[in-house]
């Protein structure tokens, strides 16, 4: 599946607001090209929580080892949560050797290169071993934001 493919599926979710950098968009030049989701129906971006999803287009400072910087490379990165982790990779986040995982690897999972331990998971290049997988977890993690959005104003109201 296209990157393309993938962003069209995402952006069909209701609620979802997708950040996605450009030059002259005031934001760092380092996420330029790259996209980030949020459950957010109004529109806003949050300020108080992390995307549930990216999608990355180049290396990071301290996040080299999926090799994005070669050309057409790109990688699909959810917070899957520690259950869907365990299932996707076989073992809980925090218990991951990252000396065993080859994180280049292509239409595979394995951990976030940098926040696996906190239950995100990665796919370089989704194909199809990985995309009909890739796009629960997606859709799951939107509506786990979706969840925890709710509740927070839920809260609020009560207040």
């Amino acid at each position: 599946m296209t990157m393309e493919q993938i962003l069209a599926e995402i952006r069909s979710f209701d609620g979802v607001l997708e950040l996605a950098p450009q030059e002259g968009s005031g934001h760092p030049e380092i996420s330029w090209g790259d996209h980030f989701f949020y459950y957010a129906p109004d529109g806003e971006v949050p300020h108080n929580r992390q995307p549930y999803a990216t999608i990355v287009t180049k290396n990071y400072p301290d996040d080299e080892d999926s090799h994005l910087d070669e050309p057409g490379r790109w990688r699909v990165n959810v917070h899957a949560g520690s259950q869907l982790f365990t299932e996707l990779l076989g073992c809980p986040p925090r218990s991951v050797d990252p000396s065993t995982i080859d994180f280049a690897e292509t239409d595979v999972f394995v951990p976030h290169p940098v926040y696996g331990s906190l239950g995100w998971v990665a796919v370089v290049e989704p194909g199809e071993r990985t995309t009909p997988r890739l796009l629960e977890a997606l859709r799951d993690a939107h509506l786990a934001d979706r969840r925890r959005v709710e509740r927070r104003s839920a809260l609020r109201d009560t207040e």
